[in-house]
């Protein structure tokens, strides 16, 4: 395939761009069903693939309709069962070798070939939807964060689905955990969620991943887990850095002191801890996700509609977990967490003595 005839600055794109425009023009623009899903963002080793393989695990043993689409044309290894691959229609490697870029200049060029010839990927988003009944879709994105918080062109995609699928789209975005020992990583993540929130135009979850790698380390943190995940007053967490005698400390202390006001000023970042392997934490992340997608409202889903409670159950299931405080919910986590470890351990030892049996 040579990307050159098919990137975005040649003639050749430009006029087959004119002629999908008038023939959408003439047809239909949305489909019959509303579609449901999750943009599945964040930086590189944040989580991404792993949150979307448990997700369609998740999914699939409460029997609801899914499809998963891998959106990074350079992600050829792929855990889950994935239903659309980018990489059919462009992949990084070929675009490095055509047109002489490097990874992140190639990932770029990739991602606008797919904004300018997206028809491709519509087409099989409806070929692959069908007549499913609340059909929902989870999109695995790259991790190079330029593309959500700098570049418009994840926007662009978004927009472009939104009108031809009447897709309702939830923003996932993906933030590793351990980055909570760090408060000057913290205050940079906190920035960078602020800063995909306010470029991708989405409704937004944000998700503190791998909280499991936490708990053996929480003497590292500063303050508990509850503390990061409500982004509470981060005057706090600037007071722990003026012990630190670092001159780079001093230096970029009021720098700090602005970047935590901006986060504050705007007050909307806070985080869901996520441990991928907790069913608990899943559907928790996954009712937050259906509340601010619109996919809770959905009387489908539910295997008698003729209920006429139905609709209340499911608004309590997605606002139920905001009468718990954090803190317990936390707390309830790590006894799971301790309980399964053991288990675990358990397991092994046991494993270890049959092996010395045999």
């Amino acid at each position: 395939r040579d990307v050159r005839r098919g990137g975005p600055q040649s003639s050749g794109v430009r006029a087959r761009s004119l002629c999908r425009r008038a023939a959408r023009a003439r047809a239909p623009q949305h489909c019959a069903m509303v579609v449901f899903g999750q943009f599945v963002v964040g930086p590189p080793g944040a989580g991404k693939t792993t949150y979307c393989t448990g997700m369609q695990q998740l999914l699939t043993v409460l029997g609801r309709p899914r499809a998963v689409v891998n959106m990074d044309p350079a992600n050829d290894d792929l855990p889950y069962e994935c239903d659309i691959d980018i990489r059919e229609l462009v992949n990084v490697e070929d675009v490095m070798e055509e047109m002489n870029l490097g990874p992140n200049g190639g990932l770029v060029y990739a991602m606008e070939y797919i904004e300018v010839n997206l028809d491709w990927l519509v087409v099989k988003l409806k070929a692959l939807i069908g007549d499913d009944a609340c059909p929902y879709v989870l999109f695995d994105c790259p991790g190079q964060v330029e593309l959500y918080t700098h570049h418009d062109i994840m926007t662009k995609i978004t927009q472009q689905l939104v009108k031809a699928l009447d897709l309702r789209l939830v923003a996932v975005h993906l933030i590793d955990s351990t980055l909570c020992v760090d408060a000057y990583r913290y205050i940079s993540a906190v920035l960078l969620s602020l800063s995909a929130m306010m470029q991708m135009e989405l409704p937004h979850v944000n998700v503190l991943s791998k909280i499991d790698m936490l708990m053996d380390h929480s003497d590292d943190l500063a303050f508990r887990l509850d503390y990061y995940s409500g982004v509470y007053d981060l005057s706090q967490l600037l007071m722990t850095l003026q012990t630190n005698d670092h001159p780079m400390s001093r230096k970029f202390a009021e720098l700090n002191k602005l970047m935590a006001g901006l986060v504050e000023d705007y007050g909307l970042v806070n985080f869901e801890p996520l441990d991928i392997q907790d069913k608990e934490c899943a559907m928790r992340v996954l009712s937050k996700c259906d509340t601010a997608n619109g996919h809770i409202m959905n009387a489908e889903k539910i295997h008698d509609p003729s209920d006429p409670v139905s609709g209340i159950r499911l608004f309590q299931t997605g606002f139920g977990a905001e009468a718990e405080p954090m803190d317990e919910y936390l707390e309830r986590y790590e006894e799971r967490y301790r309980a399964r470890m053991e288990a675990e351990e358990e397991e092994a030892q046991e494993g270890g003595f049959l092996s010395s049996l045999g």
